[in-house]
């Protein structure tokens, strides 16, 4: 991966985790005061706990992102280290995806919320979950492409050995 490339996504992911933070400190605080007395105020809280949740889901996998980043940039992402950050992802989608289905739960009695908001909540939480199943997938290759590298450098100690 070029220095380039590594600069331009630690500079997506620095504006990520920055908005992330700015969103769930401001504008979480702004969204309790905006609930405060309307139609949804008797679930504020369990809806404040949620988005505060997904968010931190959202800034886990940010900061599991960029220390892989730095795991290809030193090329060592072929490494068992990599498998933590990994699971960590993978919990997080699935986590977030809860999250979400745990949302359109909170909203759905009552007359507060379109039914229709509440089913895209569910479509949302089924979406989030098959990203996580994607990245389980991609953790299989991953494995795959450890053995590999194991497998190529026994070879070549072999190689060496006979030479």
């Amino acid at each position: 991966m070029g220095k380039i490339t590594v600069l331009a996504l630690r500079a997506v992911l620095v504006a990520l985790l920055a908005g992330s933070l700015f969103v769930q400190t401001l504008m979480v605080a702004l969204l309790a005061n905006d609930m405060e007395g309307g139609v949804l105020a008797d679930r504020r809280v369990p809806i404040l706990l949620i988005v505060v949740l997904g968010i931190g889901t959202a800034q886990t996998v940010l900061v599991c992102v960029w220390r892989l980043v730095n795991m290809v940039r030193r090329g060592n992402v072929f490494s068992d280290g990599a498998f933590r950050y990994v699971h960590v992802v993978i919990g997080a989608f699935t986590a977030a995806a809860l999250l979400v289905f745990a949302l359109g739960v909170v909203l759905a009695p009552g007359e507060a919320v379109a039914p229709g908001v509440v089913l895209l909540l569910g479509g949302i939480s089924l979406a989030v979950f098959a990203v996580a199943l994607i990245v389980l997938v991609l953790r299989m290759l991953l494995a795959q492409a450890v053995a590999r590298e194991v497998e190529a450098t026994r070879m070549q100690a072999e190689l060496a050995g006979v030479i």
